[in-house]
């Protein structure tokens, strides 16, 4: 349903709303936002809000500096929390030059113009996230510590789980911000836990992403907790993850069910799985953005190493969940929740739709575990292993052209130039395991 100014005016007016927060995201995928008063609203929603874009890391040069904030009047929400004077709602925003085009750095107009190649071939694309993330102690100067708050295991229920009130109160917010919770429980590890929502369309969905991360951090604060989505916070457990479960949709119907297909699966199902196979190794450097990232995918944590796919086991980095109809979809498992959301479902798109249009044929599937697998076998059934850390993955990102034309021309040369930033600034520091492995030994 699509909103119109004046309902946002007449909506702000009726629930008094004082401050509306006009968000979006950088390169990074580090929510930004300015904030304006009610008074400002009108302007706003006619997109004349300008701002430094030389002030975002990521955008543009001082010389170039005005942009303008151009909302998604679909986004508006009023919050749920009630502060002490006035309310408060946000706008999703999309940056525009000062010409009133897009700005092409923009991680939102990068997923929208992918989603507008897609709807070109007629498909239109659905994803459902699995967003994993740790509660940690804070200490009494408000700090985020790595003491858990809990010892409870997948699935466990209070008093064990401490969290669950914090958790329950994430859920009952989220749900008031228009969410359709499909589930939240405790995960594998100590302070860990997960909370699904219903697949939307892909837009929307890393809308979504973006908004249920803030609610995270702020419900946990209020509960005098810290929530991390740091993909491997610490040695020795589990990271955390976000799947994303990806479907095509086409005149109305699952364009990778086909009944009467192998595994009631369509070959354009088969097609975007070996296009996502095909740029697995480029593809990681979006969804596993970060040198901690790399930390979590090794072998023996449940987290995907190895470019394969299965209708079976969770062990590969593709896996098909088995629901079938218009539930049929492709689990990529190996993104995790420090990736930018925009960036990740526009290469992932990308991807997929590659090998539809070329007509790639997927590798075999693997039924086994292929953690168990030996060496022989995995080279038997062709199975490469994903980059094995930041830098390997921005070198494949480098070598794949079909990633950097997704980015465009200025995206792409700003996050590889932060990225390797991170991965020299990374490389070239000394770690407390280096002084305890060596200080006293050499």
């Amino acid at each position: 349903m699509t909103t119109t100014k004046e309902e946002i005016m007449q909506s702000a007016k009726d629930l008094d709303v004082e401050f509306i927060h006009l968000q979006f995201t950088d390169l990074n995928g580090v929510m930004k936002n300015l904030s304006v008063t009610y008074e400002q609203l009108e302007k706003a929603l006619d997109g004349e809000i300008m701002f430094d874009g030389s002030s975002i890391d990521g955008f543009v040069r001082i010389e170039e500096s005005d942009m303008y904030l151009k909302p998604d009047l679909n986004t508006f929400v009023v919050f749920p929390w009630k502060p002490q004077v006035g309310r408060e709602a946000r706008l999703i925003c999309d940056i525009y030059n000062p010409d009133g085009t897009p700005f092409s750095g923009c991680p939102r107009n990068i997923l929208k113009k992918q989603i507008k190649d897609a709807k070109e071939m007629g498909y239109t694309m659905f994803v459902g996230p699995e967003c994993e993330f740790f509660l940690f102690e804070v200490d009494e100067d408000n700090n985020p510590t790595l003491k858990t708050h809990d010892n409870a295991g997948y699935f466990d229920l209070a008093p064990v789980d401490l969290g669950e009130s914090a958790r329950r109160d994430m859920v009952t917010t989220l749900k008031e911000m228009g969410f359709e919770i499909e589930a939240s429980h405790h995960e594998v590890a100590p302070g860990q836990h997960e909370i699904d929502f219903k697949y939307c369309d892909a837009l929307e969905a890393a809308d979504d992403i973006m908004t249920f991360k803030m609610v995270v951090r702020i419900i946990a604060q209020r509960h005098g907790l810290h929530a991390t989505f740091m993909p491997k916070p610490v040695y020795g457990i589990a990271g955390s993850g976000m799947h994303l479960n990806q479907s095509l949709f086409k005149d109305g119907e699952n364009a990778f069910y086909d009944p009467n297909g192998k595994d009631e699966l369509s070959e354009t199902a088969y097609r975007y799985i070996a296009g996502l196979i095909d740029h697995a190794k480029g593809l990681a450097a979006l969804t596993n953005p970060t040198v901690n990232s790399y930390k979590r995918l090794v072998p023996g944590y449940e987290a995907p190493v190895y470019i394969a796919w299965s209708p079976k086991n969770r062990s590969p980095l593709i896996r098909i969940p088995a629901k079938r109809g218009a539930s049929t979809r492709v689990e990529m498992r190996n993104p995790d929740p420090s990736a930018n959301p925009y960036l990740a479902l526009a290469v992932s798109l990308g991807a997929g739709l590659d090998g539809v249009k070329r007509g790639l044929q997927a590798p075999d599937p693997v039924y086994s575990n292929v953690y168990e697998m030996t060496e022989e076998e995995k080279i038997e059934c062709c199975i490469d292993s994903l980059p094995g850390t930041l830098k390997e993955a921005i070198d494949a990102l480098q070598q794949d052209q079909l990633l950097l034309d997704i980015l465009g021309s200025h995206a792409r040369v700003k996050y590889i130039e932060n990225k390797l930033a991170e991965w020299d600034n990374y490389r070239t520091r000394v770690t407390p395991w280096e002084l305890d492995m060596y200080l006293n030994t050499i």
